[in-house]
């Protein structure tokens, strides 16, 4: 339909005309579900697409996701956008889907946006996300994965796409050989490594809050700062990768390698975010964080992860919460997020908190 459409008179509209249009359509369409009036917009022809996509602004300006690409792409700078977990642990696999909020309940219809299952495998526990709620097999809405070490106290974050800030410096260092295929800035098909967790055993054993530290290998330090910025896609490619293959594995071990050299490099100058520290509260006789009612339930998985400096001084950003996670029903929780990070790290790093582990319980 569309290639009809490439010469009608819908895509032969006059350019000023076209892009006021479709300015008022996307400033009167704020939220969702009615935002989807912009998407459907973008679908016309590519007349339309390439107007809709030149005055939709990323996340961090407008605090809307609007298309698939704002999923990898830094969240609002001013404040937290709300979203929220809901978990079927009823199936053979455990399944995860993180939803926008669209209301200021804790508990709405909300608007998908992401969906993981939990994959158990010899070595390591594999939690692949895709933009597919049905999750099968042979789609290609693979968008990234979390593993863990044998014991489920490391987690790694891959992301399906090369980094655009590593692909830009990748342009210009010598490539190489992985698998009978030479490693480019753009790979359809991979599992690059974006992000290391680690929990670590509290002081006071295992009655304690846990100690969560997160490393964000492609996003520098400076990012949080007044002029800082932090990379963003701009381009989204899905993948079809096969999860049963014993070759899903061993990819993500090759890819790895071929941006260790980058990350090396900037190992001192990236962006580490921890939990912030709980306060006892003597009445209660618990640990307690302010989640400003997001968060309603106790549980050892409640975290609030903020900016800390590689060298350990204090500064005014651990004030600043960059993520948020806690629980608020059986199988329900609250996950908010803001800049530097994206939706997609946002729930990576959340699905780490869902592992049951000897070192975090």
């Amino acid at each position: 339909m569309e290639d009809g459409l490439e010469h009608s008179w819908w895509a032969n509209m006059p350019h000023e005309l076209l892009r006021e249009v479709l300015r008022r359509i996307e400033s009167s369409e704020a939220t969702w579900p009615s935002r989807r009036t912009v998407v459907a917009c973008a679908g016309v022809c590519r007349a339309w697409r390439l107007v809709v996509m030149e005055i939709v602004n990323p996340p961090q300006l407008s605090s809307n996701i609007t298309f698939p690409i704002s999923l990898k792409q830094p969240g609002p700078r001013e404040h937290l956008l709300q979203c929220f977990i809901r978990r079927n642990s009823g199936s053979a696999s455990q399944t995860y889907y993180l939803f926008l909020s669209l209301s200021s309940a804790l508990a709405d219809d909300g608007k998908f946006l992401l969906a993981a299952r939990k994959f158990r495998r010899p070595t390591c526990t594999d939690y692949i996300i895709s933009l597919d709620a049905d999750m099968s097999r042979e789609n290609n809405a693979y968008v990234g994965k979390l593993r863990s070490n044998f014991l489920g106290t490391k987690f790694t974050i891959y992301d399906s796409q090369l980094p655009r800030a590593v692909a830009k410096i990748t342009k210009g260092c010598p490539t190489k050989l992985v698998s009978h295929k030479m490693v480019l800035p753009r790979v359809h098909i991979g599992n690059y490594p974006v992000a290391h967790i680690s929990y670590e055993l509290n002081a006071i054993g295992s009655r304690g809050p846990r100690r969560m530290h997160c490393v964000m290998d492609t996003i520098p330090a400076s990012a949080i700062e007044p002029r800082g910025v932090a990379p963003s896609q701009t381009e989204f490619s899905v993948s079809n990768i096969d999860t049963s293959f014993p070759s899903f594995q061993t990819n993500s071990i090759r890819l790895e390698n071929s941006v260790s050299e980058h990350q090396s490099n900037k190992k001192d100058d990236v962006l580490v975010l921890r939990n912030k520290p709980a306060r006892w509260h003597e009445q209660l006789q618990c640990w307690c964080l302010n989640f400003h009612g997001r968060v309603t339930v106790a549980s050892v998985k409640n975290f609030q992860l903020a900016a800390f400096p590689e060298n350990g001084h204090a500064g005014p950003q651990e004030d600043e919460v960059i993520l948020q996670f806690g629980k608020v029903g059986k199988d329900l929780f609250t996950m908010d997020y803001r800049y530097p990070i994206s939706a997609f790290q946002a729930f990576a790093i959340c699905l780490s908190s869902f592992a049951t582990t000897v070192a975090c319980e």
